[in-house]
């Protein structure tokens, strides 16, 4: 009969082996290769591959940012067998040791931005100025782009300005979605506008998607692919959460002034996005614009949480994956998930329930130290309780490794959580207030350490019995 200890042991061997699963490198592998001078694209199993020709091009760019850049990075330059003309920015978590002279590295901030993020978007955008035809770019694309790569459409927004704008956004208890549909707004290079600094060229965008396949352009704000939302859109959410009171003045100033010269909310999608730039070359809302662009899916949630299910599977419980409480808030998904574990383990009593995805939290003015996995797994911790001497445990973690602004990945609790909690002299639900639940996990022994995983394809929970 299997201990809480080692279903514990389980729950993180089930999220370890799905991260392995889910290798930058081999799955740039499975998804393009070169064969002399043409790229060799496998955009799908069931769909024949595209060949790209790339004699004619003289210039190779690359621009790479989010927390997966530099493994996106290093597993292009491997392969890329052309590197004299090649010439690149990447915006990343850190500056490697080791780098390729022919790139320059910034050190973007995250989950706000910071000088670098700043310093990195201008040298992006000059880059790309310099494309002509005859230039080939890569796009680098990972999740935690939209605050390592970030520059003000209006040049009189500060980055104290920009660092208060996101961390209200993060903050507001919107989704991913509606967050970076604010953020495609506000941004010089967010909403195609990036991908739109190089009109002539020919651009591929590879994109680790940490948002569901449905809303791929909500990765980092959508860089390189054409916004086909509206202006309407992000005022609604700005006053659904009460946002433009919260913003600093120059910020709330520049969406004002978007407002207003783009007329009433009830005018024509064209007088909507009348507002755009000078300094932008063609509209980010019309995908002619992107003729010269092409864009493929090197990895997504869906490929973490079937290798969770196929490792789950493999060691003999019976999986289920229930994704709908994608972006609920924790309190909320904790909620349905363990209702419906419950239901389920009736009949299964080795079972294994997998949900991917990830929760939103709103926090408090003065937050303590955690995220919302570490969140989800304290609220699971509290229902756990109710049924001592079983053995369940669920665990929540996120793919990059980082929980908010803990040092851990996540957290695993079982039954016996709470009460060893309070052994150790922890309020579990004033800790769940104060937003504090890695100094419990951490004084636990229960929390989930990866370091940073060079990945970001979003978070896993898994609810398992034994």
């Amino acid at each position: 009969m299997i201990t809480l200890e080692e279903l514990q042991a389980v729950s993180r061997d089930i999220f370890a082996s799905a991260l392995a699963a889910c290798s930058i490198p081999q799955a740039f592998d499975r998804h393009l290769h070169f064969e002399g001078r043409a790229l060799v694209r496998h955009p799908s199993p069931r769909l024949p591959s595209i060949w790209q020709p790339l004699a004619g091009f003289r210039d190779y760019y690359v621009v790479a940012l989010g927390k997966a850049a530099l493994s996106m990075l290093d597993a292009l330059l491997e392969r890329l067998p052309e590197k004299k003309r090649l010439h690149g920015v990447c915006s990343a978590p850190d500056i490697p040791k080791k780098r390729n002279w022919h790139i320059r590295y910034f050190a973007g901030g995250h989950p706000l931005p910071n000088e670098d993020s700043f310093a990195a978007a201008r040298a992006a955008l000059a880059l790309l100025r310099h494309a002509k035809k005859d230039t080939f770019v890569f796009f680098l694309i990972s999740g935690g782009g939209s605050a390592m790569l970030e520059l003000p459409r209006d040049p009189a927004i500060s980055l104290d300005d920009t660092i208060a704008f996101h961390e209200t956004l993060v903050a507001s208890g919107a989704t991913i979605t509606e967050v970076n549909t604010v953020r495609k707004y506000f941004s010089a290079v967010k909403g195609g506008r990036l991908a739109l600094a190089a009109p002539q060229a020919e651009k591929l965008s590879l994109l680790l998607a940490d948002v569901p396949l449905k809303d791929l352009a909500a990765v980092a704000s959508s860089p390189t692919l054409p916004d086909y939302s509206s202006l309407s859109e992000c005022f609604e959410i700005l006053e659904r959460f009460h946002l433009l009171e919260k913003f600093p003045t120059a910020v709330r100033a520049w969406f004002e002034r978007l407002r207003r010269d783009a007329g009433t909310m009830a005018n024509s999608f064209a007088a909507e996005h009348a507002a755009a730039p000078a300094a932008q070359p063609e509209d980010p809302h019309h995908a002619a614009a992107f003729e010269h662009a092409q864009f493929d899916t090197l990895l997504s949630n869906h490929d973490f949480v079937n290798a969770a299910r196929d490792r789950a599977q493999a060691l003999g419980y019976k999986v289920v994956v229930d994704n709908a409480c994608d972006d609920w808030d924790y309190t909320e998904a904790a909620k349905y998930l363990l209702a419906r574990f419950h239901e389920l383990r009736r009949e299964s009593p080795r079972l294994c329930l997998l949900s991917s995805g990830e929760v939103t939290v709103r926090l408090s003015d003065h937050p303590g130290c955690g995220g919302r996995n570490q969140q989800f797994a304290l609220a699971a911790a509290l229902d756990l309780a109710r049924y001592e001497g079983q053995r369940l445990a669920v665990l929540s973690a996120g793919s990059d490794g980082i929980d908010g602004n803990s040092p851990a990945a996540g957290a695993v609790a079982d039954t016996t959580t709470v009460a060893r909690a309070r052994a150790y002299s922890f309020d579990p639900i004033t800790t769940l207030a104060r937003f504090d639940a890695c100094t419990l996990f951490t004084a636990l022994g229960d929390s989930v350490v990866t370091g940073p995983t060079g990945n970001n394809l979003r978070d896993l929970r898994i609810l398992i019995s034994g």
